[in-house]
C-alpha cells in the first residue's frame, strides 16, 4: 500500500518534502493537474455583480483554495479557449 501524502500547509513545506523525499512510494491519485500562470497581469477590469453572484464565486475559490480573481479569470480564459 502506498503512503499518504502528509498535509502541507505552506510552500516551503511542500518544497523541503518535495526535494527530500521519493515520490513513487506515494498515493498520487488524487492529484489534478495545475495550472500556472506566467503572464503579467497589465490591463484591469472593473464590472459590476449581483452581490449573490460575488459571493458564490468567493465561495467556490475559496473552496479550491485560490483567490477569487484567478477563478474569474479563468473562466475568462475558458470561455476564449472554446470558441
Amino acid at each position: 500500500m502506498k503512503k499518504k501524502i502528509p498535509v502541507l500547509s505552506t510552500d516551503e513545506e511542500a518544497e523541503r518534502f518535495v526535494e527530500g523525499v521519493d515520490l513513487t512510494g506515494y498515493d498520487l491519485s488524487g492529484f489534478a493537474a495545475a495550472r500556472f500562470e506566467f503572464d503579467r497581469k497589465t490591463a484591469r477590469v472593473n464590472m459590476r455583480l449581483p452581490e449573490r453572484l460575488l459571493d458564490a464565486v468567493k465561495a467556490r475559490a475559496k473552496a479550491r483554495g485560490i483567490p477569487y480573481q484567478r477563478l474569474i479569470r479563468e473562466a475568462l480564459e475558458r470561455a476564449v479557449e472554446s470558441r
